[in-house]
């Protein structure tokens, strides 16, 4: 490790899986503090890579404008642009912790020495690179955590990997203000609690009505906020409909994903199904972060540590990974439903004391 002075990260997407590499690179960046990082991010999830103190060198591919443009050369010109300014730099080694064709494809292009990555990746993915680290689990293992995975990198370069650190830029003064301003009003002898019930997949949403009862209970006793999307308003103002509580602070829509990060420094706990939302409050490191766990696997992607919860469903078929429900009709999305609200306000009882 001593020859290696510059490393190149392959970690496109999406936003949990790129903040979970962050501990990697904070364990290489500890041991080796003039080690150069380098960093290869899809535009999607690039606010948690670029301006990190951790990297040094953010390379974007900005893949949403090259799926709305219907331009194949002038996307090709700009990624040979991209590859061009990180051959300029002279990594000594680049690691794809992503193991799919979608970060490995881009190895050839790299005139980098040692390219390398754990055995097992997907889609030939391994055949990219030429240097492989014998991986203690399989890429997709259930109950083996992604973060510790990723840190099998940082030991094979030499890292002291033991503790798990996550490394944030500091949000600027205009986030903040941007932030205070809109949690302006909130009761500040209260505690505060973030609801962020929206997720990408259909099998990892929690019911509406459950969502209603968590909402009941909160009311009057803490600060409630909602987050998401702009798109999430509807699942919201549904939420609401079954409820009896009319009051709480909705943030869908109004804030990035930094914007976001912000909100959660400011709240006590946040609850989510397993999804973006979940993984940035475990990275700020402040509130308690309550995981709803569906159909995915909390032993891979769940928050751990004291300030965390993922309760999960204890049937046969979890955790079953798919986005779409394989049982048949009559059983469809069970784990959805497996998990009532009284869990959630158990723990929440035990967190707000």
């Amino acid at each position: 490790m001593k020859k290696i002075k510059k490393i190149l990260i392959l970690r496109l997407s999406a936003i949990g899986d790129t903040i979970h590499t962050l501990p990697m690179v904070a364990a290489i960046k500890k041991s080796y503090p003039d080690c150069e990082i380098g960093w290869v991010v899809e535009d999607k999830a690039e606010l948690f890579v670029k301006d990190n103190p951790l990297v040094d060198h953010c390379y974007v591919l900005p893949k949403k404008i090259w799926k709305s443009r219907f331009a194949p050369f002038k996307d090709a010109k700009d990624f040979l642009r991209i590859v061009k300014e990180i051959n300029s730099q002279k990594y000594d080694a680049v690691l794809d912790t992503q193991q799919l064709f979608k970060s490995a494809f881009i190895l050839p292009f790299l005139n980098i020495k040692r390219k390398i990555t754990l055995t097992g990746g997907r889609e030939f993915s391994w055949a990219f690179s030429n240097e492989w680290v014998k991986a203690s689990h399989k890429l997709f293992d259930k109950g083996y955590h992604v973060v510790m995975r990723n840190l099998e990198l940082a030991r094979h370069l030499g890292a002291e990997a033991d503790a798990i650190e996550f490394v944030l830029k500091e949000p600027s003064d205009a986030i903040k203000k941007r932030v205070a301003t809109l949690l302006h009003g909130l009761d500040a002898s209260l505690p505060t609690v973030v609801l962020a019930p929206s997720t990408t997949w259909r099998n990892k949403h929690w019911p509406e009505e459950y969502w209603a009862q968590v909402l009941d209970f909160l009311d009057g006793k803490v600060n409630i906020i909602f987050t998401g999307m702009e798109s999430d308003m509807a699942l919201i103002g549904r939420i609401f409909a079954l409820a009896q509580a009319k009051e709480a602070r909705i943030l869908a829509g109004e804030t990035n994903l930094e914007e976001l990060a912000e909100v959660f420094r400011h709240a006590d706990v946040v609850v989510s199904p397993d999804s973006g939302s979940a993984h940035i409050a475990w990275a700020v490191s402040k509130p308690h972060v309550l995981t709803i766990f569906t159909a995915t696997a909390a032993g891979r992607n769940a928050p751990f540590g004291p300030k965390c919860t993922a309760l999960t469903p204890m049937i046969n078929c979890y955790p079953c990974m798919r986005k779409r429900c394989g049982q048949p009709k009559g059983r469809e999305n069970i784990c959805a439903t497996f998990i009532k609200p009284q869990e959630v306000i158990d723990v929440l009882t035990q967190v707000l004391g």
